[in-house]
């Protein structure tokens, strides 16, 4: 590109930047018109000296229940928004020196209808990609989110169904990043009552965070529910369907009443590890060779000022790990695998800048992937020798600052990764940012910096971002660039992204597609409400997109349209019918032993997906797809079916079949993937996973048992077997095999 041409692209984002601030200063965020309920919840303080505390067990049984404030007024958003829920809940919020309390009463007439059949920890919600924000997984449930902060951008989630189960996530920018993978040291329980089912929290204000104690400062408090058997969503606050809904922090509630918070001790969290194991490997002459692994490590926690924590790790390890599903990639892109280590996770909202992630394609640009460090594609675990992380609030800023160095490994040289992250509060929900990502190691660098804003009002959202790279050595020097305008009302919604990767853009920690792309994408929906056959509602997308390199030659197009209806009953289905054409400027493989040639291919194909209510103990989900694929064609049909006949157990028996036929040599081939995954639960603190997984095309079979046993809280012991077979002889033939014994303990000071 020009120097021009890159003079005209940094002013347009900048102007896209400076109108979003703009009128997130000037525009006033509306709010939404709410039930008459107050939105304001007192907590009270359990009196110095009380000797009646709280057990955790479910029932609220003890005195101090009775002093305390309650709340209720909680209405539907689903399925008859604004009306009074079916099912009164009740919500009261006690406080000590250890710890805040929250007790929710979930009344039903029908208490033997309770669906409660997990048990396992961060199962009951998942992300809802369509509509955004949290779905339950089909169990009764009740959730809390807590704005600590009041910033009205981010939050803490805690959830629970009827038989304890634990679940734990956090959010920021409204919900648009959600890491349901984060973890926190808290206590729950629930019980089963002749009136419905009840639970207690006990979150320890170490877990929280909050600002200087401010007596009677606000918190954000939100409270959702879910009764399965009604597919009935009902909220204390926020339950509209446009511009709402529980992930909308600045819709929350408030809780008040809090006073003389304890910053107590050191403010020191110490985790040391012992970790010891096996593992075997074949050596050249195809014998199995052992080697013995003894080793300890150390992270480190404390709270330098309110609200800005300081973590640091030494010698990490992250064996305990569930390894990755086993994917065939049938796309001349890399495949892009989610983040699962904890160091990585805690608050790795902050670190998000590009593109986000969506369950459809990988995405275009992000300047950071946490899996770039201590992961070697092709090799493995690379050792992390130390790093430290330093992230928070400081007034109305966000920050985040994060080193770390790896060791040598496979013949490759060290290297040092680092990331500094700055948000700026703007109007009631809207930041601007800027951020900076550096590697550096074996003689070489990379360096890219960008900014970026987001403007959110009721159920509009517009996103921006402008990134240029710097290289050591030749090329690596461009920019990258999005603008995208989102808006998710209830009969109404769309969306419209736009994002350029230059054709240098050299990103080395973080996640890029494709290089010299310009893509654009629209679609719009219409939402009917309609009894008709039981539906709940009936979804129309139509849409398209296209892009072209950055001088303007066509890459792809595609036209589509997706109906997607849904019942009361929680059934769902999607039918998606797609035209496109892809240009290849240069050949790729399919396999080892298919290459597409350079061309113009007609890749037209009609898609479709669907499942059962996951409220039964057997649920069914399948997806399939028939498509022009590359001059010939490809047949693509899979789905899971998970029994969960008690709370103790889940097993979920996956199958995928991709059948590609193509005019090129070896251009017939048939790829499957198989898993058996299997969870027993013994309690909510012992839980065995089994992962076993084979995959036709890699001739790879792979086995993972998880033993997780939380021995005190935020302490576990982890026992990890792996095993992989199979090569071009013989599928049966043992690649390799570890065994792995981890223990962890945290102490707080």
């Amino acid at each position: 590109m020009s120097d021009v041409g890159e003079a005209v692209t940094l002013l347009r984002c900048s102007a896209h930047v400076l109108l979003t601030v703009a009128v997130g200063l000037w525009w006033p965020v509306p709010t939404a018109a709410q039930d008459a309920a107050p939105d304001v919840l007192r907590a009270y303080r359990v009196p110095n000296g009380t000797t009646a505390g709280i057990r955790v067990d479910g029932l609220l049984g003890e005195e101090v229940w009775s002093h305390a404030a309650v709340t209720g007024g909680f209405r539907q958003r689903e399925p008859a928004e604004g009306d009074p829920a079916t099912e009164r809940t009740e919500v009261r919020v006690v406080y000590d020196a250890e710890a805040l309390y929250v007790a929710v009463m979930a009344y039903d007439r029908e208490p033997d209808r309770v669906v409660a059949r997990l048990l396992q920890r961060d199962k009951l919600l998942v992300p809802d990609f369509m509509g955004g924000g949290m779905t339950f997984a089909g169990d009764d449930a009740v959730a809390l989110v807590l704005d600590p902060f009041h910033d009205h951008r981010s939050g803490i989630i805690f959830a629970t169904n009827a038989n304890g189960a634990e679940f734990e996530a956090s959010l920021a920018n409204e919900g648009s990043d959600i890491n349901v993978d984060w973890r926190g040291v808290w206590e729950v329980a629930s019980a089963r009552t002749s009136e419905g089912w009840s639970a207690e929290f006990s979150i320890p204000w170490r877990t929280l965070r909050y600002p200087d104690a401010v007596d009677d400062a606000p918190w954000g408090l939100n409270v959702l529910r879910f009764i399965s058997r009604k597919n009935e969503e009902t909220l204390w606050r926020s339950w509209r369907r446009e511009g709402e809904g529980f992930h909308r922090v600045s819709r929350a509630g408030h809780l008040v009443g809090l006073s003389d918070l304890p910053r107590g001790g050191l403010n020191l969290e110490v985790k040391p590890f012992l970790l010891g194991g096996t593992r075997q490997e074949l050596d050249d002459a195809g014998s199995l060779r052992g080697t013995g692994t003894l080793e300890t490590g150390l992270d480190l926690k404390t709270e330098l000022r309110p609200g800005l924590v300081l973590d640091l790790t030494f010698n990490t390890d992250f064996a305990q790990v569930e390894v990755d599903d086993e994917k065939v990639n049938l796309t001349r892109f890399d495949l892009f695998f989610p983040e699962k280590r904890d160091f990585f996770l805690e608050n790795s909202g902050i670190f998000h800048f590009g593109v986000p992630n969506n369950p459809f394609e990988p995405p275009a640009f992000q300047m950071f992937f946490s899996r770039r460090i201590g992961i070697e594609e092709d090799e493995g675990a690379v050792p992390i020798l130390g790093g430290a992380r330093l992230n928070g609030r400081i007034g109305g800023q966000t920050v985040g600052v994060m080193s770390l160095a790896t060791d040598e490994a496979y013949g490759l040289p060290g290297e040092n990764f680092s990331v500094l992250r700055v948000k700026r509060d703007l109007g009631t929900s809207n930041y601007l940012g800027a951020m900076i990502t550096d590697r550096r190691g074996g003689g070489g660098w990379n360096t890219v910096a960008g900014v970026d804003g987001q403007y959110v009002s009721g159920p509009v959202v517009v996103d921006a971002f402008y990134a240029r790279t710097f290289t050591g050595g030749v090329g690596g020097d461009d920019a990258a660039y999005r603008f995208a305008l989102d808006y998710t009302g209830d009969r109404w919604g769309g969306m419209l992204n736009h994002v350029s990767v230059g054709p240098d853009v050299e990103a080395s920690s973080g996640f890029i597609t494709r290089e010299d792309t310009r893509k654009t994408d629209a679609y719009g929906r219409r939402r009917w409400r309609t009894e008709a056959l039981g539906l709940r509602r009936l979804d129309l997308w139509v849409g398209g997109s296209y892009s072209s390199t950055m001088s303007g030659r066509q890459q792809d197009y595609s036209y589509s349209f997706a109906l997607m209806p849904e019942w009361n009953a929680g059934e769902n289905f999607t039918v998606f019918s797609n035209v496109s054409q892809t240009i290849l400027d240069e050949t790729f493989e399919l396999t080892d032993s298919v290459e597409i040639p350079v061309g113009r291919y007609q890749n037209d194909n009609v898609m479709f997906s669907g499942g059962t209510s996951q409220k039964r103990a057997a649920y069914l989900n399948v997806n399939g797809m028939l498509s022009r694929f590359y001059g010939g064609s490809l047949v693509s049909l899979g789905g899971t079916l998970t029994l969960a006949p008690v709370p103790q157990v889940a097993v979920g028996l996956g199958y995928t079949r991709n059948d590609v036929d193509v005019p090129f040599p070896h251009g017939e081939f048939t790829a499957d993937i198989l898993s058996l995954r299997t969870t027993y639960s013994f309690s909510t603190r012992l839980t065995t996973n089994v992962l076993v997984q084979y995959n036709s095309l890699d001739r790879d079979f792979t086995a993972n048992v998880r033993v997780n046993f939380i021995h005190r809280p935020g302490s576990d012991l982890f026992l990890v077997f792996t095993e992989n077979r199979g090569d071009d002889r013989r599928l049966w033939n043992v690649q390799e095999r570890g065994f792995v014994m981890k223990l962890t303990y945290l102490a707080r000071l």
